[in-house]
């Protein structure tokens, strides 16, 4: 089966139905920005199996979210990513700016995508062949804990008695033995605190920074020092370590020698291209026409012309090889306070012709956000003083007070949406927190009582929560 063929069969296998549901599990509501998102994943497996006359043709239409922060945008399309097993880069669109200016391009995005889904691509072919590098680096480990018993060497002193010294046995049949005791001592972890003296492999390195390091220059930089290490060979040098320093150095050394890298970035590039997302942060941040702003609003419409062909589908040169954009996903978020989409270029907003706008959250969510998700903060906290051995409990009024402050500290301040159940739930389990192992053996409970106690004194003093909450 080949990765395209891989790809169609793992996204076939989740409706759109599926699709959102699984999003239910870690964000709460929000559900038309759910379909969408869910009917966009579907299309990229559909796409893979109509006509390939047609496929090329078939683009993804992108998205943008509209809403204040802390509502779930970016945990969608976290999410989602993760759903489709796909190449993922979150970025502010307020880093970029236009080419003359001081800053990233555009095109960087592309790069740091590429790198993103080549660490993934390796990441799954280094389990693949774990289990034959992890054999192969502890035969390399066992040669060099136990030297030839033909020469005079002799082993460390901490390894004697695992040498066999039989002399019935012939040399050879003594090594064997030797070596399987020393096998079952190493398995057993019995050796790791042990010192061995090894040759490790070491990448000649170039330190380029001195001369070229500066702002917007980052790319030149890392493409030098690339190329400066290939042409400076690999250096062995030999080090002391402890065993279980050597077994994990050497288990590395060992992926390395059984990684195909060449295989592994064609399928990168592929997977990239094919099923890579952008989430596009702070959108709403570089709307607005050049007649609209002075100083360093001046390059916004730059930023969205060079913006454009990337979403367009344009073709980016990476030190991997060339990538076209054509089938990226891209997907925009922002606030849109005091700016709409329609304050975009009218060529960028064509590019994104799919709009939703996400619900404000309120205390009711805020409960759910609290009790129903898998990672919901309630476990976190619970699971984290658990390992001091205290028992947090959270009762149905207590989650009830925190959803209701959240709520209140948002309508009185900035909105920062479900982001202010962290700083609510830090100011209440602060002291226990703190306290939790001296507290070993005991149980908190969390209730109504509990919540307004610890919060009293800031929410009374307005000026006060605002630096605080």
């Amino acid at each position: 089966m080949n990765l395209a063929e891989s790809q169609s069969s793992r996204i076939e296998g989740l409706t759109p139905r599926e699709i959102v549901e699984a999003l239910d599990r870690y964000v709460i509501g929000q559900a038309r920005a759910k379909r969408m998102v869910a009917i966009a994943l579907r299309n990229r497996g559909r796409r893979k199996l109509v006509p390939e006359a047609l496929r090329e043709e078939v683009t993804p239409k992108n998205i943008i979210m509209i809403g204040p922060t802390g509502v779930g945008k970016t945990e969608i399309a976290r999410r989602l990513s993760r759903l489709a097993q796909s190449p993922f880069l979150k970025v502010e669109a307020t880093k970029y700016t236009e080419v003359g200016y001081v800053g990233r391009d555009v095109e960087s995005m592309i790069r740091d995508l590429v790198e993103i889904g080549l660490n993934m691509v390796k990441s799954e072919r280094a389990q693949e062949v774990a289990p034959q590098a992890r054999r192969r680096s502890q035969e390399r480990l066992l040669d060099a804990l136990l030297p030839s018993l033909d020469t005079s060497a002799a082993p460390n002193d901490a390894l004697v008695e695992a040498v066999e010294d039989d002399p019935r046995l012939n040399p050879q049949q003594r090594r064997r033995r030797s070596r399987a005791k020393l096998r079952r001592r190493l398995e057993a972890g019995e050796l790791d605190s042990h010192e061995v003296e090894l040759e490790i492999e070491q990448a000649g390195t170039a330190n380029v920074e001195g001369f070229i390091g500066i702002g917007g220059l980052e790319e030149m930089t890392q493409g030098l020092k690339d190329m400066m290490d290939r042409m400076l060979p690999r250096q062995k040098k030999r080090r002391k370590m402890t065993v279980h320093e050597a077994a994990l150095a050497l288990y590395q050394e060992e992926i390395e020698r059984l990684l195909d890298m060449e295989k592994i970035t064609r399928e990168a590039l592929t997977r990239v291209q094919q099923s890579g997302i952008i989430f596009l942060d702070e959108f709403d941040k570089i709307a607005g026409r050049a007649a609209a702003g002075h100083g360093p609003d001046v390059s916004r419409e730059g930023v969205q012309r060079d913006i454009l062909p990337i979403v367009e589908g344009s073709t980016v040169i990476t030190k991997y090889g060339m990538v076209k954009t054509d089938h990226i996903l891209f997907i925009a978020a922002g606030a849109f306070h005091d700016r709409k989409p329609s304050d975009l270029i009218p060529e960028l907003q064509g590019r994104f012709p799919l709009r939703v706008e996400l619900e404000s959250l309120g205390a009711e969510e805020f409960k759910r956000i609290l009790t129903e998700p898998e990672n919901a903060l309630t476990k976190q906290y619970s699971a984290l003083l658990a390992t001091e051995g205290v028992q947090l409990e959270f009762t149905a009024d207590g989650i009830e007070e925190i959803a209701e402050s959240a709520c209140r500290v948002n309508q009185q301040g900035e909105n920062i949406g479900a982001r202010r159940l962290y700083t609510i739930m830090e100011r209440i389990l602060e002291e226990a927190s703190f306290d939790a192992p001296q507290l070993a053996g005991q149980r908190v409970v969390v209730d109504r009582t509990f919540v307004k106690d610890r919060l009293k004194d800031v929410l009374e003093d307005q000026d006060l929560s605002k630096f605080i909450l």
